[in-house]
C-alpha cells in the first residue's frame, strides 16, 4: 500500500508539472503535438539548421512535433520559392499521424534493410539534414539503458556516414552519464564540429543534451 500510495503522489506531481509547463500551454495554443518542438525551435532559431531546397529526415518522429515544425518552415519556404526541392521523410516504431509533405515509415531504425529503404526514399539517396530525438525504452537499469542509448547513437552516426551530404549537419538527442564522452569521442572522429546544446525548453533536470554536427572530415 505504501508503495502504491508513493506512485501516486509522483504521477500527480508529474501531472501538475506538466499542465503548468509553458511549452505545454504554447503547444497546445500553436497547434504542435508535444512541447518537444520547442527545442528544435530554439536550436533552429539560434543555429540556422532549417533552409530552403533541403532533404531532411526526422528519425524517432513520432508524435510528429519536430515534422511538423519543419514543414511549417518547409511551406513558407515553398512560397517564397520558384522551384523548391525540400523533401521531409520520417520514420518512428510507433504510428505518425499525418504531416503536410512528409512521407512516414512505420518501421525499426535499428534495422538495416529499414535504414536501406530510408536512403532509397531520399533524392539522389542523400540528405541535407538529419534530425533525432530518438531515445530507448529506457528499463531503470543506468548500465543497459546507457548501452542503449550508445548503441541508438552509433547507429544515427553510421547512419549519417552513409546519406548525409558533405556539407550536411547531423542533430541528435544524448544523455549525460555513463559512454557519453565515449560517444562525443566517435562523433569527433566524422565531423570537425561537435557542439553541445541544452535548449531552455530541455527540463534542466533532464540529463539530455542535443549533439549538433557539421563539416564531415
Amino acid at each position: 500500500m505504501k508503495i502504491q500510495s508513493k506512485s501516486k503522489k509522483i504521477n500527480k506531481a508529474w501531472l501538475q508539472e506538466h499542465i503548468q509547463d509553458p511549452y505545454v500551454k504554447r503547444a497546445q495554443q500553436e497547434g504542435y503535438r508535444s512541447r518537444a518542438a520547442y527545442k528544435l525551435i530554439q536550436i533552429d532559431e539560434q543555429f540556422k539548421l532549417l533552409h530552403a531546397n533541403q532533404s531532411i529526415v526526422d528519425l524517432g518522429c513520432a508524435p510528429g512535433a519536430w515534422s511538423q515544425y519543419i514543414s511549417r518552415k518547409q511551406k513558407a519556404f515553398r512560397a517564397n520559392s520558384v522551384s523548391p526541392q525540400n523533401f521531409l521523410v520520417g520514420i518512428d516504431l510507433l504510428p505518425c499521424e499525418k504531416i503536410h509533405e512528409m512521407q512516414f515509415v512505420l518501421g525499426d531504425f535499428r534495422e538495416p534493410e529499414v535504414q536501406q529503404h530510408l536512403v532509397e526514399l531520399l533524392p539522389n539517396h542523400t540528405t541535407h539534414l538529419i534530425v533525432s530525438d530518438i531515445a530507448p525504452n529506457f528499463s531503470g537499469i543506468a548500465q543497459v539503458d546507457a548501452w542503449r542509448m550508445e548503441d541508438l547513437l552509433s547507429l544515427t552516426l553510421e547512419f549519417s556516414k552513409q546519406c548525409l551530404h558533405i556539407n550536411g549537419k547531423l542533430l541528435c538527442k544524448a544523455f549525460h552519464g555513463t559512454g557519453f564522452s565515449q560517444t562525443i569521442s566517435q562523433y569527433k572522429k566524422v565531423f570537425a564540429k561537435v557542439k553541445e546544446i541544452k535548449p531552455l525548453a530541455s527540463r534542466s533536470k533532464s540529463a539530455e543534451v542535443y549533439l549538433l554536427c557539421s563539416e564531415r572530415k
